[in-house]
């Protein structure tokens, strides 16, 4: 019999749980299915939200030819053939057929360039799904031909409303006499990912008894997870639990744990681009101007990575982990940006200061571009103190140093620079 996620796999909107903002009513996705029209997009989201199903859901309702390609064992002949026949399955004024493609991150680039050609001329209707942000994974020219539609992890009561369904309409579940007394870690080992919750139902399901209830605590979840530490996870969902492990450890500056959780990476086979990738994330997000080698060294790491390969790569990742995990931590450029675009945002385009104006014509010097700027390399220090945000802001901080030796630094130049500016946060 099929696993207890195949058989909930819902076939119309209406049995489709979460995703409100992207198939509820008057959302962007339903809409465009109800319309009848679809155009090519990417969904990206974290494992078991949904995305395969919703693709699915959208040719069943369309009524049109779908074909299914995976990243993992596809090839550019695979994806060529499924295009000819697609041109020999389109009849006139018709809806294109779709092609989905699973875990399209995986795609080389000459595999996405041969999808182009269908994709712009309609023969036909591409649909990605990735647990990759797709503007590093896709190629720009195939990323400008779909939309990307973001997917979220599911919450407590979509996850509820899942596991309810299936106790009551399952043709297995429903005849063992299932009681949900607690959840609390149902829920915490799903973590907002349906197939997780699917799959420990269908494990507690093996071990109960026709005719007697079979009562759902938290005892009995971790208990039977813990003998079966992989079967709520058959299909790979703990890769962001436990990338997420690695990430906070370097973060907490755990040099042990992180070299255990990448360890666990890469024992479990994951992709090194994906790993070396983090790294530099994380030197850049967590570590930043606390020491600035740190993404110097992330990125040496992910290029000799590229260059040599497994096993040897595991080498250049280690040293950059423990070098990571021991820097100094600070995040406050991450701060910085976020600040600096949550104003952009609530304050909109405002106009760039005349005397920071380029003026290549004489009618902007007339109009008084780039009038009053001061060139810093002519004065003492290379250094001038004048206006460089709008007018409305001009008082604005955005970067704010945290308390460490090289932002130490830092902080007391801008202080010396700009005065009272950066006596305080």
């Amino acid at each position: 019999m099929a696993p207890l996620a195949e058989r909930m796999r819902p076939t119309s909107l209406d049995d489709y749980i979460g995703q409100k903002h992207l198939v509820g009513e008057g959302a962007v996705l339903r809409r465009m299915i109800e319309s009848g029209r679809v155009s090519s997009f990417i969904l990206w989201g974290p494992p078991g939200v949904g995305k395969t199903t919703l693709a699915s859901i959208i040719a069943h309702q369309l009524q049109t030819p779908f074909y299914t390609l995976s990243a993992v064992t596809s090839g550019v002949k695979d994806v060529r053939e499924v295009v000819e026949k697609a041109k020999q399955n389109r009849f006139f004024n018709t809806s294109s057929p779709i092609l989905f493609i699973d875990e399209i991150h995986r795609f080389s680039k000459s595999q996405q360039d041969s999808l182009l050609g269908a994709v712009e001329q309609g023969t036909i209707t591409l649909i990605g799904a990735t647990t990759e942000n797709p503007s590093f994974e896709v190629i720009r020219p195939l990323l400008s031909r779909c939309q990307v539609y973001v997917l979220k992890s599911l919450g407590k009561d979509d996850l509820l409303e899942l596991a309810h369904r299936a106790i009551e309409k399952d043709v297995v579940l429903r005849e063992l006499q299932f009681e949900l007394k607690e959840t609390e870690a149902l829920l915490r080992f799903s973590g907002g990912d349906a197939r997780k919750l699917l799959n420990i139902l269908d494990l507690l399901s093996e071990s109960a008894t026709q005719g007697t209830p079979l009562v759902v605590t938290d005892q009995l979840v971790t208990e039977r997870l813990q003998q079966n530490p992989l079967a709520y996870d058959k299909d790979g969902e703990m890769h962001y639990d436990i990338i997420s492990a690695f990430i906070k450890s370097i973060r907490g500056s755990d040099p042990d744990g992180a070299l255990y959780w990448l360890a666990r990476m890469i024992e479990g086979g994951e992709d090194p681009a994906f790993i070396a990738r983090r790294l530099v994330i994380s030197a850049a997000e967590d570590i930043g101007l606390a020491n600035p080698n740190a993404l110097l060294l992330a990125n040496a790491a992910f290029d000799t990575v590229m260059k040599i390969g497994w096993p040897e790569g595991r080498i250049p990742l280690a040293e950059a982990t423990v070098y990571l995990a021991a820097s100094p931590k600070s995040n406050s450029a991450y701060m910085g940006i976020n600040d600096a675009l949550a104003e952009v945002r609530q304050s909109g385009n405002q106009p760039v200061p005349l005397h920071l104006r380029n003026a290549p014509t004489s009618l902007m010097k007339e109009l008084g571009y780039s009038e009053g700027y001061k060139y810093a390399h002519d004065y003492e220090g290379n250094f001038v103190e004048q206006q460089f945000l709008p007018d409305a802001l001009k008082d604005a901080r955005f970067w704010q140093p945290q308390r460490n030796a090289a932002e130490d630094k830092l902080a007391e130049r801008m202080r010396r620079l700009w005065g009272d500016r950066f006596s305080g946060k």
